[in-house]
């Protein structure tokens, strides 16, 4: 290298550490947004993470997403949480993972934490319904305009189009996630007739189950101390497929019933913060370990059951490039894309029933739609707005919930 060479070279790998160095910046600032706003469930949350990434900042194609997205739903954990790690990891690599999926994650369990702190405190469960009220309706709009935007990408031939219908309607009669992503995934491999044998891309799922199934019984005796805890988490975050409803049913079946640590009434509490908060529901778990042993308790429970997400993105994420390269395994991951946008319009219809309870809340949905459509206007905004708006024609409500 020449001398005229060496402050040039010098040049080129400080503009490289600092263009590292803000991409990690933005992926924090960016989730940490996502995580203080992201209300309505992993459906709306990674709604908006298309409009971020995708529409603003053109980080993936919406077929890159899509393939996030597919990846997403095969593996166990939360949702909306993993598409944030998938994201950071694209974006900047390991530290990115970690950088995004913990910026997510935070303002949930903080605020989440907070709210167990008041329980244990005050001995009663903080309520939003004003907040939630003007809300909702926000999120249905957002929802619905990353449906619109994807669902070209994914049906993109009269075949996967009609899987994603047949999914839409298994998943609407009340098939098991996984089995309609799997079986989609399946009809898509016969159409095109490869020659590998569709069956070993099941043998995953069922390791899978057989490995929660070995922790299961090393800790279901266990009486309540800081490793039990951590250990019933890291297994629920380890082998939980589906929805909010799903975590119920593990967190009663180890937390009431096994052991009794919790009760009915307690989880039930623990359970609306986690819905009512914003970010991953997932950070139910915070509540949960602060009730049963405050703030340490807290951290350890949040930490199990977040970090198999984190362990089976780095995972999933490298595979990613090797299942496009193949023939076979392209074509399934296409029907799982297609069902994984099938399942995301089902919950949006249940969202529509629990959201447009009265004509203001219908209205509401339609202006925002109609702006994030005709205006691009960023959902964050709208999300504020409907939250002031609910607060406002919402105020008794509001000072009885306190």
């Amino acid at each position: 290298m020449s001398p005229e060479q060496v402050p040039r070279a010098r040049v080129i790998r400080g503009a490289s550490a600092r263009a590292s160095t803000t991409t990690l910046r933005e992926l924090a600032g960016l989730f940490l947004r996502l995580g203080l706003t992201a209300f309505g469930g992993p459906a709306a949350h990674i709604a908006m993470m298309e409009d971020e990434v995708v529409r603003r900042r053109s980080w993936l194609t919406h077929s890159e997403f899509l393939d996030l997205l597919g990846i997403t739903n095969l593996i166990p954990g939360p949702n909306s949480t993993e598409m944030a790690i998938h994201i950071g990891q694209r974006r900047a690599g390991f530290r990115g993972l970690l950088v995004a999926g913990s910026a997510f994650i935070f303002p949930a369990a903080a605020i989440t934490g907070t709210l167990g702190w008041a329980y244990v405190r005050y001995g009663a469960q903080p309520r939003a319904r004003a907040l939630l009220y003007g809300i909702k309706p926000v999120m249905i709009a957002v929802v619905l305009q990353a449906l619109i935007g994807l669902a070209p990408k994914a049906a993109k031939s009269w075949s996967l189009a009609a899987i994603g219908i047949l999914a839409l309607l298994a998943a609407a009669f009340g098939v098991n996630e996984l089995l309609c992503l799997a079986s989609a995934g399946l009809m898509a491999l016969v159409v095109r007739r490869p020659a590998v044998p569709a069956p070993l891309m099941l043998g995953s799922f069922a390791s899978t189950g057989a490995l929660g199934s070995v922790v299961a019984a090393k800790v279901a005796a266990a009486p309540f101390s800081a490793s039990a805890l951590f250990l019933v988490f890291a297994k629920i975050g380890s082998v939980l497929f589906g929805s909010g409803y799903v975590l119920l049913a593990f967190l009663r079946s180890d937390l009431v019933e096994h052991r009794h640590w919790l009760t009915e009434a307690q989880l039930l509490d623990a359970i609306a913060v986690g819905q009512v908060t914003p970010g991953p529901v997932f950070t139910t778990a915070t509540f949960i370990g602060y009730l049963l042993g405050g703030p340490p308790s807290a951290l350890l429970a949040t930490l199990g059951i977040f970090l198999p997400a984190f362990f089976f993105v780095a995972i999933s994420g490298v595979l990613l490039p090797k299942i496009r390269r193949s023939a076979a395994l392209s074509a399934f991951l296409d029907g799982v894309n297609v069902a994984s946008l099938a399942m995301m319009a089902t919950v949006t219809l249940q969202l529509c029933r629990a959201a447009l309870v009265d004509l203001e809340t219908i209205l509401l949905a339609v202006v925002s739609a109609a702006l994030l459509v005709r205006f691009k206007l960023n959902s964050t905004w709208l999300i504020a707005g409907g939250a002031l708006l609910g607060i406002a024609t919402q105020g008794t409500s509001w000072q009885n919930a306190y």
